[in-house]
């Protein structure tokens, strides 16, 4: 009866554990077909600009995302870059597993117009979200969206927690959704936004 005991409180630990390394909010970790997301109304617009990709949703392309400055800027703006669009918190591990891996996608690309813009989901001070960037020798932007973008990009991934990344190409369009921080996924992110970058 005490090894019943014993591996039942063993399997829940690790169960606890592998999930921690999934994303904050969810233990799900699933890998999205961006074939399968996005306006679909838009994929099929002109037959000259055809593409096995859908566009980043207008509306979420158009939504005003804020720099820590103050000024503004949208997804739209950046047209012609390749951008990783990544949801994080302060307080998440799995963002904070995932970060040394963006520090270094934007190191090899940033000459090739690569940019990740790190969406903040808390209503956090500069001055905090500045001793965490450099805490973490964070080399990108850090950014704040409104709470209706952020809630766009979850239904987009069909995601709840964090952290989560959105792939857009220099045409505008949706290469990739990634959601959790295990190992593997995040070596997926790399590998793909190498490819889209060296297009």
């Amino acid at each position: 009866m005490k090894d019943i005991v014993f591996n039942i409180v063993l399997f829940a630990a690790l169960a606890i554990a592998l999930s921690s390394l999934a994303g904050c909010g969810s233990s799900a970790v699933k890998d999205q077909d961006p074939i399968a997301l996005g306006n679909q109304e838009q994929a099929n617009s002109s037959p000259a600009k055809a593409s096995e990709y859908p566009p980043f949703p207008p509306a979420l392309a158009k939504g005003e995302i804020k720099n820590l400055d103050g000024t503004t800027f949208t997804i739209e703006d950046k047209k012609g870059k390749v951008i990783l669009l990544n949801l994080w918190a302060t307080w998440c591990g799995p963002c904070r597993a995932e970060m040394p891996t963006l520090v270094k996608m934007q190191d090899a690309y940033r000459t090739k117009d690569f940019e990740i813009i790190g969406v903040d989901t808390d209503d956090e001070p500069v001055s905090v979200i500045n001793a965490f960037k450099d805490q973490m020798k964070l080399n990108y932007s850090l950014v704040w969206s409104q709470g209706s973008f952020q809630n766009d990009l979850v239904k987009l991934s069909k995601f709840g927690g964090i952290p989560q990344s959105f792939l857009i190409d220099r045409e505008g369009r949706l290469r990739g959704v990634f959601t959790g921080a295990n190992p593997a996924n995040v070596q997926k992110m790399a590998d793909i936004v190498g490819t889209v970058v060296n297009e």
